[in-house]
């Protein structure tokens, strides 16, 4: 299985975000030359909060529930609380290391009880980005001929065919987007393609830093042997951070006009600290 647990020691929070240098940054921000943006976010729309026996409930439901404050009457200004499901779906989000285990342990090898507790994540959590990440993007649009076949397994021959076919190259420290055209949400009656084990193994090779796309892992399993190659394999084993649930249709279009497939990708998650992963909207500037 490809592996990071000791090359950046045995404290290290940063994974696979270590490969983002200087000079991966430098190269990222020569490819922002017009300043045209790019979301790469799914838009999302609360829902109130409701509970009790009588509350429905659907698979459908939004990953933010909204309650509105009111003070006074009337009211000088408005304020809302929040409640936003991480891992949704439905949400664009950004995994942290510590959201996957693998053996009982987290990256870089810790073990589960000691990094995740019950009053928060001590390592491996969304600490790591307060920085914020920049780098180069490269998206691989394997579905520029149309969505991949149902229960496709996505090899490295894929990624490499896509990066002949754009003539373009993914270095070590930039982020890789992946478009299979597909909705991230899964529908039992169409087994999703996704990421195998030698798509991973490609990225470790490579060096990529951060992984964003459509979609990520088959549902169900591709491979039974070794399933969610990303979240049991990339993000605890390799320390790749994950962004689920990216839209990068827009993003696709807009290379496709430009005729280039590299851009500046900055994610700026909110400063929480000790949580799982966090909800991001990713923009790619040309």
């Amino acid at each position: 299985m490809p592996s990071n647990w000791g090359r950046w020691g045995e404290d290290d929070q940063l994974g696979t975000l270590n490969l983002i240098t200087g000079e991966a940054r430098a190269r990222g921000a020569a490819e922002a030359r017009t300043g045209r943006t790019v979301s790469l976010a799914v838009p999302v729309q609360p829902a109130p909060v409701i509970s009790g026996p009588f509350a429905p409930s659907a698979q459908d439901a939004s990953p933010v529930q909204q309650m509105m404050v009111y003070v006074g009457s009337p009211a000088p200004a408005m304020a809302d609380v929040m409640l936003v499901t991480n891992h949704h779906p439905r949400s664009t989000h950004l995994d942290a290391l510590g959201h996957a285990i693998r053996d009982g342990r987290v990256y870089p090898g810790r073990p589960v009880d000691e990094a995740v507790t019950p009053a928060g994540a001590r390592h491996g959590s969304t600490t790591a980005f307060a920085a914020g990440l920049a780098t180069r993007g490269i998206l691989l649009d394997l579905a520029a001929d149309g969505p991949l076949p149902s229960g496709h397994a996505v090899t490295a021959r894929d990624l490499e065919a896509a990066e002949e076919r754009q003539r373009v190259r993914l270095e070590s420290g930039d982020a890789l987007v992946v478009r299979c055209g597909w909705p991230m949400t899964p529908d039992p009656e169409r087994p999703m393609p996704g990421m195998s084990l030698d798509a991973v193994r490609w990225m470790h090779r490579r060096g990529v830093s951060l992984y964003a796309g459509d979609i990520g892992d088959a549902h169900p399993d591709l491979d039974p042997a070794c399933p969610l190659p990303l979240h049991r394999v990339a993000l605890p084993m390799m320390g790749l951070p994950l962004i689920d649930a990216a839209e990068v249709d827009e993003l696709a279009a807009v290379c496709a006009e430009l005729g280039r497939y590299a851009f500046l990708l900055t994610v700026a998650p909110p400063r929480i600290h000790g949580l799982t992963g966090v909800p991001v909207n990713p923009l790619a500037v040309f």
